[in-house]
């Protein structure tokens, strides 16, 4: 695999994991957040409107640079290249899934909870990783333990971050940016305050300014 995803993590120092439940949110959200200075963001396929919305975000939003999240199986791949993502993110790894998509156009940032799950990518060449879920999963303790006997990793950590915590997350030598949903919360989402998400966007695209 190319070496890609580095490039990407290190645009922003947070990457906001957004759920799309309605298509008309896709545009003013998304607008948001890359004019609060997120540019980098992860859409979920946890929903019916996942592709589409990635599809619409890669052809209407240029400054947006949109991946896939949730990716779990190998044959989603083709599907998630066709509608214009630049990466993949998945939760987690399995032989089939890293193996499908190594010969891939994008890369995958693959998910890992332990550190014989980031040796197992190791093997495949892979030193950028997804650590998920980041809280229950040990946090910081655990990312500053790994970094010990495996410092070639590159993590964005994510699942239960918030705008507290990052910054501290994102002052750990092997941690170059944090996924969240903080900045996109469905309560603003429900009432249209775009303006408030933008806000919430650009204080966390301030997180890493002093690293």
């Amino acid at each position: 695999m190319k070496n890609a995803i580095l490039d990407i993590m290190t645009i922003s120092p947070v990457i906001p994991v957004v759920v799309i439940n309605k298509p008309e949110e896709v545009m003013p959200l998304v607008t948001a957040l890359v004019s609060g200075g997120l540019k980098v963001l992860e859409v979920t396929l946890r929903t019916e409107h996942g592709l589409d919305a990635i599809r619409t975000i890669a052809n209407e939003i240029p400054d947006a640079i949109v991946g896939a999240g949730t990716v779990t199986k190998p044959e989603q791949a083709d599907a998630i290249i066709d509608a214009g993502a630049k990466f993949m993110v998945s939760p987690g790894s399995t032989p089939k899934l890293i193996e499908a998509v190594l010969d891939k156009p994008i890369d995958l940032l693959p998910g890992i909870a332990t550190p014989s799950e980031a040796m197992r990518l190791l093997e495949y060449g892979l030193e950028q990783m997804k650590f998920f879920p980041a809280e229950a999963s040990g946090g910081r303790p655990m990312l500053k333990s790994i970094y010990g006997p495996l410092p070639q990793i590159t993590f964005c950590p994510t699942g239960g971050i918030s705008a507290q915590s990052a910054r501290d997350y994102l002052a750990l030598p092997n941690v170059a940016c944090v996924g969240g949903s903080w900045m996109v919360p469905q309560t603003l989402i429900d009432v249209g305050d775009w303006s408030a998400i933008e806000n919430l966007a650009y204080e966390a695209s301030s997180l890493g300014a002093s690293k």
